[in-house]
């Protein structure tokens, strides 16, 4: 049964392998980029780095240009994957990688509303720039017109992590 923001891990084959919700939630929150993953317009796939914020709830926003393939390929088709993943630790004398990682379907929508890029932008400043808020929120409102915002409406989640 999906959690209350999509946490599903009934499709994860390595069962041995589950990141409990809580973790998943915890490397959602913090994680610095995660890699949005689209259909390209061209055929084929179109996966990119971004910075993001998680509401903590259902949805992940995305800042981007007002134009670009990442648009384009969300206007093609909206269902998309974002995947993020936390440190890893290479272990050449066993032959693994102990890491942890949260895969997320969603579906991407270009965030029409001003308030709503507002919001996401606030979120997103109070991540990566918390001591500088009120600079960040002054240069919101002058980069309004070459910002766009997508929301990443989260449909499952699932996580999965190796320990060592």
């Amino acid at each position: 049964m999906a959690g209350v923001w999509g946490f599903n891990q009934s499709a994860v084959r390595r069962r041995d392998r589950l990141l409990d919700e809580t973790a998943a939630g915890e490397l959602l929150r913090r994680g610095e980029y995660g890699v949005l993953s689209m259909q390209a317009v061209e055929g084929g796939g179109y996966g990119v780095p971004v910075s993001y914020v998680w509401d903590g709830g259902g949805v992940i926003y995305v800042h981007c240009a007002p134009e670009g393939r990442k648009l384009r390929c969300v206007e093609h088709c909206a269902e998309v994957s974002f995947c993020v993943v936390g440190p890893t630790k290479v272990c050449p004398a066993k032959f693994t990688t102990a890491y942890e990682s949260v895969l997320v379907e969603a579906r991407a929508v270009r965030v029409g509303d001003v308030e709503e890029v507002r919001h996401a932008l606030r979120l997103i400043l109070e991540k990566y720039a918390p001591g500088e808020l009120d600079r960040g929120l002054a240069a919101v409102e002058k980069s309004l017109p070459r910002t766009a915002i997508l929301r990443l409406e989260i449909r499952r989640v699932s996580a999965k992590c190796k320990k060592i």
